[in-house]
């Protein structure tokens, strides 16, 4: 059993619209709805858990019935934090009758264009170590900076480098395990898996991502993402 759980429980303050940034519509589409069709068509996908805004619950569901996304098990309201919605999330997948050996694929919501390939990828990066973490080599030249980025005196060799994305595969017990042990280590708001799983000592195996597995924060990734659904409808 893998179950998809989605995160779509921010605000969105980067984007200065009026509603949350996974609810904007793109193409007369909200882009929650984008990503929740890639897990709905995926044959390796049994169930989705979306995590969201308690306001936005009853818009969630409509979207769901509206759209034809018949493999949604639960919509769950987020936390205070990131790390707390996942839990959340979480939570509600061992209720509904997973067990701790059943997969869990969390995936941001606002990462719409997440294709078939890099779902498949992770199911195979976790059969293969256990977990599976969607990641990209870093190609830009990298430099740390102690001063909010005026100078540098160190480089940091980019071929050592990956940028990490979603989804991030594991174990619902994995997971679980590593939440209830990062709150007795007063380790909080830590909202990507693979960050805590890291402060947990545990290994990050990666699995192939896309630099088109963009994550939509700002406008400028909105107007990215509309180009490439125009460019996708003028190949098709």
């Amino acid at each position: 059993m893998i179950t998809a759980l989605l995160t779509a429980a921010g605000t969105g303050s980067r984007m200065n619209q009026d509603i949350p940034k996974q609810f904007i519509h793109v193409k007369n589409k909200p882009l929650i709805v984008y990503t929740l069709e890639a897990f709905q068509n995926h044959p390796l996908i049994d169930a989705i858990v979306i995590v969201t805004l308690p306001s936005w619950i009853d818009v969630v569901s409509a979207y769901a019935k509206q759209y034809g996304i018949t493999k949604l098990q639960a919509i769950v309201p987020g936390g205070a934090t990131g790390q707390e919605s996942i839990f959340n999330g979480l939570a509600k997948i061992q209720e509904g009758g997973a067990t701790a050996e059943d997969v869990v694929m969390i995936h941001d919501g606002n990462r719409c264009l997440v294709s078939s390939e890099i779902i498949s990828e992770s199911v195979a990066g976790f059969k293969e170590n256990g977990s599976a973490v969607a990641a990209i080599p870093c190609v830009e030249a990298v430099f740390r900076s102690d001063d909010g980025g005026v100078s540098s005196q160190e480089s940091i060799p980019r071929e050592q480098l990956f940028r990490t994305q979603t989804p991030h595969t594991y174990t619902l017990g994995k997971l679980l395990w590593a939440h209830e042990e990062g709150k007795e280590r007063g380790i909080a708001d830590t909202a990507a898996s693979c960050v805590l799983m890291h402060q947990l000592g545990e290994t990050v195996h990666f699995s192939a991502g896309s630099e088109q597995n963009l994550k939509i924060t700002t406008m400028d990734d909105l107007y990215i993402f509309e180009a490439i659904l125009d460019e996708r409808a003028a190949r098709s």
